[in-house]
């Protein structure tokens, strides 16, 4: 393969790359405290071999993958009135209790399964400071303060377990909304609790629409760039053919 059609594959790798996460971004925009992602992506200086009319050496650039890069701003707060709906105003995250082990979100519609404990859309639990949260029938409406205080009508019944990180960005995403890592968790000490609200995601719909469209043309001039490469070519080997 020649220094053409690496460089064209290089660059349309690229934009297939940054597609599939734009894509994915549109398809999250009504996930609830979904974080916008981004493509890093680093030049990559190669030597290559001088055509025959160049002196010296000759480079090129190619483009590397550098992984993802995830905006941890907050999102629009949308008021639901739903009491077991809770958005964070300020750094952290809910603690939840997976199969897996400990998990971390931004997602705060969470229901009560009928055991009584408070869980995510899939069944996993809410952790509060000493565990999982369950809610008694003689508690009646409960009410969670903004520091996480939850309480019902015989009293106090428990705190929310919000964390934060020194590398929120590091974290791993492990679907569902949740996250992973290795950091030690820290007390979330900024951290705002608004009941009968969501954080909604921080997609900006016209600014991927836009991104896309940039894309899109992207891939198309390399696309150009290679067909040209191989039209010239073609022509080359048909006028050696004449040559008598």
């Amino acid at each position: 393969m020649d220094n053409v059609s690496l460089l064209s594959l290089s660059y349309q790798l690229a934009a297939y790359r940054s597609m599939d996460v734009i894509a994915n971004n549109i398809a999250n925009i009504s996930t609830p405290g979904y974080k916008r992602e981004s493509v890093k992506f680093e030049e990559l200086i190669q030597q290559v071999k001088p055509s025959e009319d160049q002196k010296g050496s000759a480079t090129m650039s190619f483009v590397r993958d550098a992984g993802i890069m995830r905006d941890i701003s907050g999102g629009r707060m949308d008021q639901t009135g739903a009491p077991l709906d809770l958005a964070l105003n300020g750094n952290g995250y809910f603690a939840v209790q997976t199969a897996n082990g400990e998990r971390y979100t931004r997602n705060g519609h969470f229901t009560l399964s009928a055991e009584g404990t408070i869980v995510t859309e899939s069944g996993d639990q809410l952790l509060g400071d000493g565990g999982a949260i369950t809610i008694a029938p003689d508690d009646g409406a409960i009410s969670f303060g903004a520091d996480g205080t939850i309480s019902g009508k015989q009293g106090q019944i428990g705190k929310l377990k919000l964390v934060d990180f020194a590398n929120p960005r590091d974290l791993q995403k492990q679907g569902d909304s949740l996250y992973s890592t290795s950091q030690s968790p820290t007390a979330a000490t900024e951290a705002v609790v608004s009941q009968g609200m969501l954080e909604s995601s921080n997609v900006q719909p016209v600014v991927e629409i836009s991104r896309m469209i940039e894309v899109m043309r992207s891939y198309e001039a390399t696309s150009s760039l290679e067909k040209s490469d191989s039209e010239m070519k073609r022509q080359a080997v048909q006028k050696l053919g004449t040559v008598q």
